[in-house]
């Protein structure tokens, strides 16, 4: 059975005779009597189309045949705003306030005023003076343009001491809702937000954006787990509730309860239009549980919606390369280095993949590039030193060993890789000086000199030295 939309067509030839009836009395030609509501509608309907002269000419004609009606003086003073006529429409305001006083809009159109003019505290005065004058919806929406107030006097906590109040006093109000939950993460006020929230719970515990809140402000204290069962029941309560599924997924990763994650996740995906972030956080979820085919097939998905975002072609490598499939890896940090040459991780680990593949020449080039990029950093140096020590260009290695340190300063890690050098050039002695000064330096880094080399530990001296300064400590 199809509907009856004939109102519409009632209601638009309706405006239309009001239309022509206005048009004849602008042009002083005979016309029916149009009562205040039929300006009403006319003085909108310009206002609408934008044409601002028209509009407010009617105002004028209106006000002229019903001088008090306060709500015509507040549709004149509203247009004269819009033309930044702020002087007119506050005598205009003032008018108003003499036939009426109760109608909301007279505060809401004077502090529109006052913000235009960049006056704040008189802005917030014309509010604050009128909020305990009114009860119910208008209340809240004098709270709620209050808060707006303070958001554009930059007067954050006030903004959120508004919100709470709007909801104490109106506790499903959804525009409050939604709003405090940005302002309990930007002021950081989350015990004050999970006492709000479990009070409005405790009177409607079917809020399911209560129960949001109270879930965001437990994950603002790292309380995790308290707000994972916050959105459950955020979920329960409304299963379509997609920022839920996403707020859930990141806790479950904060707990680096992956599976979970990635559930939550794809729930996520299957009620909300898909986004690079989904995905990535999936793949992410994939990775670190060691399933790099899975991770990379995420990883793709979110570049496929944002092909320009370099890091996803990054982390695409990062999983080929864990899996030691370095042709692969190469492939995708070329497109990386495409969109972000400026990058010294993707050249180092470009560079390391050239260097497993045994391409001398571009896996130097890359980790000079790093160096350049970021020469006071000492990875990249590191990286540059590990290049030319595997390729054998030792005396080289030595010489950058020097500029790293005049550079990036004297990092124990240059100490091993000097004594490597030394022991790989023959000067054992030499290299065990070096060495036993790591030692004595930062022991914990020992491996970076078996990284860099493994069949160092094959030098008898080198075990000897190190086993002995194991047994000193």
């Amino acid at each position: 059975m199809s509907k009856d939309f004939s109102f519409l067509n009632e209601d638009f030839d309706d405006l239309r005779d009001l239309l022509q009836q206005f048009e004849n009395l602008r042009a002083g030609k005979s016309h029916s009597f149009l009562d205040e509501d039929s300006f009403e509608q006319i003085i909108d309907y310009y206002d609408e189309q934008d044409e601002m002269p028209i509009a407010l000419q009617a105002a004028e004609i209106a006000i002229a045949q019903f001088p008090y009606s306060s709500t015509l003086l507040l549709k004149k003073a509203n247009l004269l705003i819009e033309t930044k006529k702020y002087k007119e429409a506050l005598n205009l305001l003032d008018k108003a306030a003499l036939l009426d006083r109760n109608d909301i809009n007279l505060y809401i159109l004077q502090t529109d005023v006052y913000l235009a003019l960049n006056q704040h505290q008189k802005a917030a005065d014309v509010l604050n003076e009128q909020i305990d004058q009114f009860e119910g919806e208008d209340k809240t929406e004098l709270l709620l343009e209050l808060a707006d107030v303070y958001d554009d006097w930059e007067e954050f906590e006030k903004v959120f001491d508004c919100l709470k109040m709007a909801l104490e006093h109106e506790p499903n109000n959804e525009e409050a809702l939604h709003k405090i939950c940005f302002w309990t993460e930007f002021t950081g006020r989350n015990e004050e937000s999970i006492r709000l929230h479990t009070q409005i719970i405790d009177e409607h515990p079917f809020n399911h954006l209560a129960w949001f809140n109270l879930g965001t402000a437990y994950q603002g204290l790292k309380l995790y787990e308290k707000a994972i069962d916050a959105y459950q029941y955020a979920v329960a309560i409304d299963e379509k509730f997609d920022y839920a599924y996403r707020n859930m997924g990141d806790a479950y990763i904060r707990l680096r309860k992956y599976a979970d994650a990635i559930e939550v996740l794809q729930k996520h995906l299957e009620i909300a239009k898909p986004e690079d972030v989904i995905y990535e956080a999936i793949g992410h979820c994939y990775e670190r549980q060691r399933k790099y085919t899975q991770a990379r097939y995420y990883y793709r998905k979110a570049s496929h919606l944002s092909p320009s975002d370099d890091k996803l072609y990054y982390k695409i490598a990062v999983a080929y390369m864990m899996e030691e499939n370095w042709e692969n890896a190469a492939k995708s940090l070329q497109s990386a280095l495409k969109i972000n040459k400026q990058s010294a991780e993707y050249n180092m680990s470009l560079g390391e993949c050239y260097l497993q593949l045994s391409q001398e020449k571009e896996a130097l080039q890359h980790f000079v590039n790093a160096v350049r990029i970021r020469p006071k950093s000492a990875q990249p140096w590191q990286e540059l030193v590990k290049g030319l020590y595997v390729f054998g260009f030792l005396e080289e290695a030595m010489e950058q060993l020097a500029a790293a340190e005049e550079k990036a300063g004297r990092k124990p890690v240059f100490q091993y890789y000097r004594a490597a050098i030394f022991i790989a050039m023959g000067k054992t002695k030499e290299g065990l000086l070096h060495l036993e000064t790591a030692l004595q330096q930062a022991p914990k880094i020992l491996k970076k000199l078996v990284e860099l080399d493994p069949a160092i530990l094959q030098h008898v001296s080198v075990v000897d030295l190190i086993a002995q300064y194991r047994r000193k400590r």
